[in-house]
C-alpha cells in the first residue's frame, strides 16, 4: 500500500529568524545549514535571500518591513465574497429580501451552500467599497462599524463587607437607585424585606457625599439594623452611613430582590422608564411612596406595609393616606 505523502509544515519567518539569517550570511554559512538551524525548508531560505536583497546585501530589518507590507497587501476586506460571483449574488438577493447577515449566514450553512460564510464575513464585505451599495438593505442602514464607547474604569468600593457576613436575625434594609436617562437626578430607595416598607428620596446627583446625606435622612425614623447595597460607586462613603452596610456580589441583583421588585412597582405605577426625574418634585415622590406603603399586599396577609411595620416596631406611627393627584 502506497504511503500518503506527508504534508510539510509551513511557518512565516519573523524578525528573529531574519536577524539570524543576516548573521549566518555574513559568516558565509550555506543555505542548507541555515535552513537546518531555523527548522525550515532550504527553498524558504533561497526565496528569502532572493526576494529581500537590497542592492545585493541582505538586511534583516529591511526584509522584515518588505515582508510585512507584502502580507498586508495580499488580502483586502471582503475579498472572499467579492471573488465568488455565485456567493455574492446569493447574498445580495437575500439582502434585498430584508434578510439580516446573521440569517443569511445561518441559512446558507443549513442549505450546504459552498463556500459557507460567517456573519462577520458578510459584514466585512458590506463595510467595504464593494458591499457599501447594499448597506441600505440593513435594518440599521449603517455603512461602517459602530464605535463602542469607552467605559470608565470601574472603581472598587473601599472596605466593603460581603453580604455573606451579614448577621442573621437582624432587621435589614435593601437599598438601590433608579436613574433618569435625561440628567443626573436619581431616585434612592430603601426597602425593609420583613414588612415591604419603602422609604426613598430624589437625589440631585450620585456623588458619594450626596448619597450619605440622603440615606441618613431616609433611615432616621426607621428602626432597622443594617443596609444591603450593590457595588455602585455612589456607595463609596458607606462608612459615613448611620448603619453598617453589606454589599452584594458583583452583577448579582438577585441578592437584594425586594428593593428590585419595589422599584419595579414605582416604575409600573408612577414613574415609567425614560421619565425625566427632574420634572418630579420631592413632595410628589413621597406621596407616591406613601400610596404604595398603604397598599394591601397578599404577601403580608392583605395588610399594608405601614400596618405590619407598626406592629413590628419599625415605625412609630402610620402616616395618613393622601389621595391628591395620585
Amino acid at each position: 500500500m502506497k504511503k500518503a505523502k506527508k504534508k510539510r509544515s509551513f511557518k512565516h519567518l519573523d524578525q528573529g529568524d531574519r536577524d539570524r539569517i543576516e548573521v549566518m550570511r555574513k559568516n558565509e554559512i550555506s543555505q542548507k545549514d541555515m535552513a537546518e538551524v531555523l527548522g525550515v525548508d532550504p527553498g524558504t531560505i533561497s526565496r528569502e535571500l532572493k526576494r529581500q536583497k537590497n542592492d545585493g546585501v541582505y538586511e534583516a530589518k529591511t526584509a522584515q518591513h518588505k515582508a510585512g507590507v507584502k502580507r498586508s497587501n495580499s488580502k483586502h476586506q471582503g475579498m472572499k465574497i467579492q471573488k465568488n460571483d455565485d456567493l455574492r449574488k446569493r447574498i445580495i438577493e437575500l439582502l434585498k429580501n430584508k434578510r439580516s447577515p446573521d440569517e443569511i449566514a445561518g441559512r446558507l450553512k443549513k442549505e450546504g451552500f459552498i463556500p459557507s460564510v460567517e456573519t462577520k464575513t458578510i459584514y466585512k464585505w458590506l463595510y467595504s467599497v464593494w458591499g457599501a451599495p447594499y448597506c441600505k438593505y440593513l435594518c440599521t442602514k449603517r455603512y461602517k462599524v459602530k464605535k463602542q464607547k469607552k467605559t470608565p474604569k470601574r472603581e472598587m468600593i473601599p472596605d466593603r463587607t460581603s453580604i455573606e457576613m451579614r448577621p442573621e436575625g437582624t432587621v435589614h434594609g435593601e437599598g438601590d437607585l433608579f436613574v433618569s436617562s435625561h440628567n443626573t437626578v436619581s431616585g434612592a430607595v430603601i426597602v425593609v424585606p420583613k414588612t415591604q416598607l419603602i422609604v426613598g428620596s430624589l437625589i440631585p446627583n450620585r456623588r458619594p457625599k450626596t448619597m450619605v446625606r440622603h440615606v441618613n435622612k431616609m433611615i432616621k425614623n426607621v428602626s432597622i439594623d443594617d443596609l444591603t447595597w450593590d457595588n455602585g460607586i455612589e456607595n463609596k462613603n458607606h462608612k459615613e452611613f448611620d448603619l453598617p452596610s453589606f454589599f452584594c456580589d458583583p452583577h448579582s441583583p438577585w441578592q437584594k430582590p425586594h428593593v428590585e421588585n419595589n422599584i419595579g412597582l414605582v416604575r409600573k405605577w408612577f414613574i415609567p422608564k425614560k421619565t425625566d426625574l427632574s420634572e418630579i418634585d420631592e413632595r410628589t415622590f413621597q406621596r407616591q411612596l406613601n400610596y404604595l406603603n398603604h397598599k394591601w399586599r397578599k404577601s403580608l396577609g392583605y395588610k399594608s406595609a405601614y400596618e405590619v411595620s407598626l406592629e413590628c416596631g419599625i415605625i412609630q406611627k402610620i402616616p395618613p393616606r393622601v389621595e391628591g393627584d395620585i
